[in-house]
């Protein structure tokens, strides 16, 4: 995961025949790169990218694709186009998750935001298996990970709004509910803390996971009015990192600017994902969240000097123009 461009103006499970098992001296991450239009860059090589760790180019050893096969532009011109290239892959896994407010500010964008999630589920790919999950005053499970489309299109459509979650047992694997109770989520009070938590249930699963943030704001603001990190949100970041988790923020606030929207920005670019207002072009977020859940790339890099030291990372493309996207972060656990 790393964010050369991580604010969007205005996935995925491992398919396959991938294995995760690298020497120790290398490190692994996640990069997906984008054009202007939100369609995803597939034909790039070790060659194409520059990687700093702490400032200090590292030797980029190899890059792995993973996802879907190099699209006509026209392959996207919708926002459910992406299933039609992405048939036959092991699945994606995606957290849906929806900080719940019927403030009139927010509720209008959270209706926006819960129908473009409708269409975008019916453009994946039939072993894609999305989970589904609430914040108001706690962490709420309405889904652990499903293909079921009809069960999904359900809780979009009327009960996030209009209902209370159901009782959710573990699903067979890949399962985030095994690793995260009902229970623990209705003992968390803070977005940071319910981040943490999804991060530490999408840990023991492989490869890369999405986590799609449609949400109103994070962070702190003090009597002066300047917005900071709440607590907790460096240990959400971190176990983000660890998990390979991309978060997407989604802005559900009919403004322009808010304050609380540094929170949503920072989180989405030091994960590796982009901030997306909810003023912007009507289509355009969902039309590049599509684009960035249809595959990624898995680079291996050298492990830097002293690498059970926390650094800053930077992806950057070495012959063309694009969007990049990835963890702005190195931690030693970044190493597989």
């Amino acid at each position: 995961m790393v964010a050369a461009s991580s604010t969007l103006i205005g996935a995925d499970q491992q398919s396959q025949r991938y294995n995760e098992t690298v020497d120790v001296a290398s490190v692994l991450i996640d990069v997906r790169v984008l054009d202007d239009a939100g369609r995803p860059i597939a034909a790039l090589n070790a060659g194409d990218f520059s990687v700093k760790i702490g400032g200090k180019p590292v030797r980029v050893q190899s890059s792995t694709w993973i996802g879907v096969e190099a699209a006509s532009p026209a392959a996207f011109d919708h926002v459910a186009a992406p299933s039609a290239v992405y048939e036959g892959a092991a699945g994606r896994l995606i957290v849906l998750l929806f900080q719940r407010s019927l403030a009139n500010d927010h509720a209008r964008g959270l209706l926006r935001r819960l129908e473009e999630s409708r269409d975008l589920m019916r453009g994946l790919g039939p072993s894609d298996r999305v989970a589904v999950l609430t914040f108001d005053t706690s962490l709420k499970i309405w889904t652990d990970f499903t293909a079921d489309r009809a069960v999904l299109d359900r809780i979009l459509q009327h009960g996030v709004l209009f209902e209370r979650p159901p009782t959710v047992s573990a699903s067979p694997a890949p399962s985030l509910v095994a690793h995260l109770e009902t229970q623990t989520g209705r003992r968390t009070y803070t977005i940071e803390r319910a981040l943490e938590l999804i991060a530490h249930a999408l840990e023991p699963l492989p490869g890369s996971k999405t986590i799609a943030f449609f949400g109103h704001g994070m962070g702190s603001m003090n009597r002066s009015g300047d917005v900071s990190v709440a607590r907790g949100y460096t240990n959400a970041r971190r176990a983000l990192t660890a998990a390979r988790a991309t978060v997407f923020s989604l802005d559900i606030t009919m403004a322009d600017t808010h304050s609380l929207a540094y929170g949503l920005r920072r989180i989405a670019e030091e994960t590796g994902g982009f901030y997306a207002s909810s003023l912007d072009f009507p289509e355009r977020p969902m039309r590049w969240l599509a684009g960035a859940l249809s595959g990624y790339y898995v680079l291996f890099v050298e492990r830097p000097e002293h690498a059970d030291k926390a650094r800053d990372v930077t992806v950057a493309l070495t012959r063309s123009q694009a969007h990049v996207f990835a963890t702005s972060n190195y931690y030693s656990s970044s190493i597989r």
